[in-house]
């Protein structure tokens, strides 16, 4: 039983921090420092990108980081607003409220809400597992066709466009030559500084030069489309008005998107915080942390946040080591929340949006797709179509992502009803494969050795049952079986029915069934069931070569 101090350790995350020296602060200001230089821009951008005011990309980074440092396992993860939670917040709004109005701030509000009250039980609940749901190549494919919608949707912003469709009938009068030299400009800068110097601070002093540029031209008055003006000061905290219930009813099914993709985005940066620390990640922990991000967001009245990989790997590059680096760089987003906010009013929306552009285009790995089909085909499949799925959807991307876990999940219990049962035969080299694939002889006489990589279960019992009685039946000489159980470590009630149900046919028919390295946990379940260790239709040996000893006695 755990001790008083300990349980309140663990309830309380941060109180393993280590004690703070002036050396430590030190450094972990400098990394702060580092990511609140770059969050600041960063959010303003995601948080148009979601269809929320500008403002609320900084409220989303500074409550919400510091509730989920506090309370994560994952201390050097950079929290706050992320491209692909904004772009799922705004599929999941679009048709139920109008882009920057009330509602729609409303209804991202309880996104946030929501998604972080689900993370939260999950978390309390140890359910952290359920994550897996959505494997690699099915989120590589959603997160690539994101990435491309995203792109898509900021490039009128960017090249000084209303929209493709004004291109298609103005012509080239359609272009805001001054909004397209600042995006342009913008996004080729940022990707010359990201080569640079990575942890230099570009992102905010490009967009400082971009808005002291853009006032000096008088880009607005040319035409030009700003920022506009932002409340100054902290968000009041409140808890925002229920919506209808047949609204809340629409909101349920991207909150859990929401949930699972932003979660994902911070397995992705905790695997590998916890990897260069050499620790087991807490998943669970993480999903609790990342649970009052959200609510923290939510009654801040900003948007559902996640784990940035970007702002993550810099914090990491930066020198983080502990959670206080999150504090200084909530605390350098707190004093830009009073000191810039004059400033981004004439920053330009083209500057916004290759912001989001550059910090996207690292997503796109098309070669992924490529590795994916050398590795495993069917898998590759799934991904292509999770892929296009997702594209054909929009605005609708959870039913992306929906589809991909779907197919994932049917190709896993095709395997799993589908277990490799092979013939096994003794290699020259001491070990047991394939007899088939490597031409090798029977064991022994009138002998079927078999070995099922696979469960006994549901799923594998019936097959198991079909793979003995055919070859019985193709082969009706046959006195002896031999089923090598080492990689049987389960077994359920249809399991043990189909066992006890083919020993007794075996002994019927005369065959004498042989079994070698049957597990603990599945024997203690058949000796339960009633089936005896020693009985006159079977045999039961330890080891593999306590089998093959017997078998040869055979001949």
């Amino acid at each position: 039983m755990l001790s008083t101090p300990s349980r309140l350790h663990k309830l309380l995350p941060f109180l393993n921090w280590p004690r703070p020296t002036a050396e430590l602060l030190r450094s972990e200001a400098l990394a702060g420092l580092a990511v609140g230089l770059m969050v600041i821009p960063q959010g303003v951008a995601y948080a148009v990108l979601a269809g929320m005011p500008p403002v609320t990309g900084i409220y989303a980074s500074i409550l919400p980081a510091l509730l989920a440092v506090l309370f994560s396992a994952s201390t050097r993860l950079s929290v706050g607003p992320t491209a692909l939670t904004c772009l799922l917040v705004s599929a999941g709004l679009t048709g139920l409220a109008a882009p920057g109005s009330a509602q729609w701030v409303q209804l991202a509000v309880w996104l946030a809400l929501l998604s972080g009250l689900l993370q939260l039980v999950l978390g309390f609940m140890r359910f952290g597992w359920l994550l897996n749901l959505v494997n690699a190549p099915v989120l590589t494919a959603f997160t690539q066709a994101a990435a491309l919608l995203i792109i898509g949707s900021q490039l009128p912003d960017m090249l000084g466009l209303q929209d493709w469709r004004q291109l298609a009938s103005a012509g080239w009068q359609a272009w805001h030559l001054s909004s397209l030299a600042f995006g342009l400009g913008t996004l080729l800068l940022l990707l010359v500084a990201r080569r640079w110097r990575p942890a230099f601070p570009s992102v905010l002093l490009i967009v400082l030069g971009a808005a002291g540029l853009s006032a000096w031209l008088g880009f607005k008055a040319g035409g030009g489309r700003v920022v506009g003006a932002l409340p100054a000061g902290l968000p009041a905290l409140a808890l925002p008005a229920l919506p209808d219930l047949d609204v809340l009813g629409q909101l349920l099914l991207p909150t859990l998107v929401i949930t699972l993709v932003s979660f994902l985005e911070t397995a992705s940066s905790a695997k590998v915080d916890n990897e260069r620390r050499g620790t087991r990640w807490n998943q669970d922990q993480d999903l609790i942390g990342q649970g009052l991000g959200k609510l923290a967001a939510g009654l801040s009245g900003a948007f559902p946040t996640s784990s940035s990989f970007s702002r993550s790997a810099l914090n990491l590059y930066a020198g983080a080591r502990t959670g206080w680096a999150t504090v200084f760089s909530a605390g350098v987003v707190l004093l830009a929340l009073w000191l810039l906010i004059p400033v981004l009013h004439h920053v330009p929306q083209a500057v916004l949006a290759a912001i989001v552009v550059a910090a996207v285009m690292g997503l796109l790995k098309p070669r992924e797709f490529l590795r994916l089909w050398r590795i495993a085909r069917v898998e590759a499949l799934i991904s292509g179509a999770t892929f296009l799925i997702t594209l054909l959807v929009s605005p609708q991307l959870y039913w992306g992502v929906l589809a991909g876990v779907l197919m994932s999940l049917s190709n896993f219990l095709y395997q799993r009803l589908h277990p490799r049962i092979i013939e096994v035969g003794l290699h020259p080299d001491g070990s047991l494969r394939d007899r088939h694939l490597w031409k090798l002889p029977p064991l022994a006489p009138d002998t079927y050795a078999l070995r099922m990589d696979a469960a006994l279960d549901f799923a594998a019992a019936a097959e198991f049952e079909r793979a003995v009685v055919e070859y019985l039946g193709q082969h009706p000489d046959t006195r002896h079986v031999c089923l090598f159980a080492q990689p049987i470590g389960h077994i359920d009630a249809t399991g043990v029915d189909t066992w006890l149900k083919l020993c007794k046919q075996l002994h019927e028919q005369g065959v004498l069934l042989h079994i070698s390295g049957m597990k603990l946990p599945v024997e203690r379940t058949l000796l339960q069931a009633g089936w005896q260790l020693a009985g006159p239709g079977h045999r039961l040996y330890r080891t593999e070569t306590e089998t093959l000893a017997a078998l040869r006695s055979l001949s």
